[in-house]
């Protein structure tokens, strides 16, 4: 290879499959990365006035009206839009939003939630019969570490309660992702918009038998601009842009290029926490954080490095 086509390589961005990202499409994902990111800390502003059950019917109905006037119905069957609407829903955003209800800090729950990516792996491998690699049980260890390391250090940062519920939100997310990968190929921003209507209806029963009429009453009454600009957020930022976006970047470009940059989620949440919140970032939370990462990063990268170290020089 000549100097000039090595150098022009070299300025080249590429991803790990070799197909060029533009820049734009990589600007766009990382916007992706911060709305999801910066969430967490927006959804403890909501949780000022509102209940989190409540909070969570809300934000799912505000995404599918007015969405679903404008986006036609996905051709799946109704059981598979149910079934993800309750899981993502009422399963992983009930749970943690409840979480983020005085019991576990917006950083932690973004880095904690991450662990949907084991339950994935692990329950595509129960309903596919593979085995588990060595990687995988390496990476599994780093990640459960970091886990470890939150639970012995996180006095004043979150409660059992808080990580159990977080790591419940992550298992639901998991299901949700089994669930959507059965509904075959699918534009992802209908198919969540049309599933967020069937996460209403329960998440408003349970939110009127476990946290009460009244509290559901004085929680609208209390709700200032803001609140309402934070459950709008939820909608518009998380669904519609989001989901949006994210879709449309899997429908240009592998998955293996798209799917990792997800690992800047918790990397936002907890900068986003620790700016606007003053969470503290103390030694033990970096290390639980690089724990966790790496064992992320691992169970991502790890096949595909095998893979391009392995092929023969072209």
């Amino acid at each position: 290879m000549s100097g000039r086509k090595l150098r022009a390589r070299r300025k080249r961005p590429e991803d790990l499959t070799g197909t060029p990202l533009p820049k734009s499409h990589l600007a766009l994902a990382l916007a992706v990365m911060v709305v999801w990111g910066s969430n967490f800390v927006v959804i403890k502003f909501a949780l000022d006035h509102l209940p989190p059950l409540l909070l969570a019917a809300l934000r799912f109905a505000f995404a599918f009206l007015p969405a679903a006037f404008f986006l036609k119905r996905p051709q799946v069957p109704l059981l598979n839009l149910a079934l993800y609407g309750l899981l993502i829903g009422t399963g992983q955003f009930g749970l943690l939003f409840l979480a983020l209800k005085g019991n576990i800090t917006p950083g932690l729950a973004s880095l904690i939630v991450q662990v949907q990516v084991f339950f994935t792996i692990g329950l595509s491998m129960c309903t596919n019969k593979e085995r588990v690699h060595g990687y995988q049980w390496v990476a599994l260890l780093l990640a459960t570490s970091g886990l470890l390391v939150i639970l012995t250090h996180a006095e004043g940062s979150a409660t059992p309660l808080g990580i159990t519920l977080v790591i419940g939100a992550g298992f639901c997310w998991a299901c949700g992702n089994m669930v959507s990968r059965a509904a075959g190929k699918v534009e992802m921003l209908p198919y969540v918009v049309w599933s967020s209507i069937f996460a209403v209806p329960p998440l408003l029963v349970l939110a009127a038998l476990f946290e009460g009429v009244p509290a559901i009453t004085a929680g609208l009454r209390s709700a200032d601009a803001a609140t309402w600009a934070a459950v709008a957020w939820q909608a518009v930022g998380n669904t519609i842009f989001g989901y949006g976006v994210w879709g449309w970047l899997l429908a240009r470009h592998p998955a293996a290029t798209i799917a990792p940059m997800a690992l800047l989620v918790p990397v936002f949440g907890i900068g986003t926490s620790a700016l606007v919140l003053g969470e503290p970032l103390q030694d033990w939370k970096l290390l639980a954080a690089a724990l966790v990462m790496g064992g992320l990063a691992l169970s991502i990268f790890w096949p595909k490095a095998v893979r391009r170290f392995a092929a023969p020089a072209a």
